[in-house]
């Protein structure tokens, strides 16, 4: 039997021959091949959760947090939505082949230069099943083949998953190999993938900032990162506060446990005795402890002291930083020293202060009287995302079809020669 590192290279390999492939396939094709993966996810529903209540049980033995077993956990509506998601990816324009610009030179060459596929791309993810499919579907949309290595914990339900779409590429006329999820969960397995170099050409990890940097620092191939989400929300002295009661709430409760939610309020001292009190009530009815400032917690007396940790924290969790701040440079200071480049919001009804706060804060979404939930791939419109990228090359931001791809330029010419 062929070792492991035999068995991850010819992995690699086949990917490889099958993005040369996929990279010629026209629009119809590769839109008919998501379709038909919609509908063989929906029609699958009972196999699929099947095999996902098999993940869960053994987390549960495991003892997985509860944000980790929501992550892992699949229904007929999670189902739904990804399935909605490839038809979204679907409708959307194919990238491959646009020519982004061109220009004529005084020689008379016209110089392009047109999208084409990266080729081959390996994710590294944790937990979430339906980045399974997620990233196949932008993958196949954008020309590329994928290497899927998610975590031990949703093995069962990835493999179930991966099956099914690879089995409708092949009978749509595409490579199989174009979708591959790996079956090994040794730690090991990542590492020879990680070598890989020769095959693929960028490895995008999803997860928990342990796993994130791991990767970064064994990887011999290009890596989009994002460690983690320390997520604020400032509202200003000018906050219509019913907004922002309703903004702050979602951001946090709705789903603690994304790399979107809020992990740091940030509280206009101007307007902090008429809202904090209120919003904590709120928030304690909604069960978030909360770790505040010594202003805050003059006001609301009943929330833990926060420590400098608290500022770095991604909790994940029903738990919530809180920091009254003198004011919208304070506010900014505060999210450029402890922000983590993914996502940040401003309530305010103040058209300067929401002006200044977009120009100046440089994280990868910048949200003015909106949740921070709404960064995301799928809610942007991408049809989904194949992750959040805080590194600002060659992506930045929920990355979707067009991230996937980079240029190539074209050079038209008349005999033309070079003389000099």
């Amino acid at each position: 039997m062929s070792s492991l590192l035999e068995q991850i290279t010819e992995i690699a390999r086949a990917a490889r021959q099958a993005s040369r492939a996929l990279a010629g396939v026209n629009s119809e094709v590769k839109n008919q091949t998501l379709k038909a993966m919609a509908e063989a996810l929906n029609a699958s529903g009972k196999v699929i959760l099947a095999e996902n209540a098999k993940d869960l049980e053994a987390g549960k033995k495991k003892g997985l947090s509860a944000a980790m077993l929501d992550r892992l956990t699949l229904n007929p509506d999670r189902i739904q939505a990804m399935a909605q998601g490839l038809s979204e990816v679907a409708a959307l324009p194919d990238p491959v082949g646009e020519v982004t610009s061109m220009w004529p030179r005084p020689n008379g060459l016209l110089i392009g230069r047109v999208r084409i596929p990266l080729g081959v791309i390996g994710i590294i993810y944790e937990a979430r099943p339906n980045v399974t499919v997620d990233a196949a579907g932008l993958c196949l949309k954008s020309g590329n083949a994928v290497i899927l290595r998610g975590g031990s914990e949703a093995i069962s339900s990835n493999l179930c998953l991966g099956k099914i779409l690879a089995e409708v590429a092949g009978k749509q006329g595409l490579p199989r190999a174009a979708i591959q999820v790996i079956s090994f969960t040794d730690r090991e397995a990542v590492d020879h993938l990680l070598d890989q170099e020769e095959f693929i050409d960028l490895i995008i990890p999803r997860g928990g900032e342990e796993l994130i940097r791991r990767v970064v620092l064994r990887s011999k191939i290009p890596v989009i990162k994002h460690y983690k989400g320390v997520c604020h929300v400032y509202v200003h002295a000018d906050a219509d506060l019913d907004k922002a009661y309703r903004i702050s709430m979602n951001a946090k409760v709705q789903r603690p446990g994304v790399c979107n939610a809020m992990e740091t309020l940030l509280v206009d001292q101007a307007i902090a005795p008429r809202f904090l009190p209120e919003m904590a009530r709120r928030f304690q009815e909604a069960k978030v402890e909360l770790r505040g400032c010594e202003n805050s917690r003059e006001l609301c007396p009943a929330m833990k002291p926060a420590t400098e940790a608290d500022w770095y924290a991604e909790y994940l969790d029903l738990i919530l930083a809180v920091r009254v701040v003198d004011g919208l440079e304070s506010a900014i200071a505060h999210i450029q020293k402890y922000g983590s480049d993914h996502t940040e919001a401003i309530v305010t009804e103040n058209y300067s202060a929401a002006r200044k706060f977009v120009q100046e804060v440089n994280s990868s979404s910048v949200m003015v009287n909106a949740s921070t939930r709404f960064s995301d791939g799928f809610q942007y419109g991408l049809g989904a995302e194949i992750g959040i990228s805080t590194t600002r090359l060659h992506a930045y931001g929920p990355m979707g079809l067009t991230e996937l791809c980079t240029t190539k330029f074209v050079v038209y010419g008349d005999g033309q020669v070079r003389e000099k």
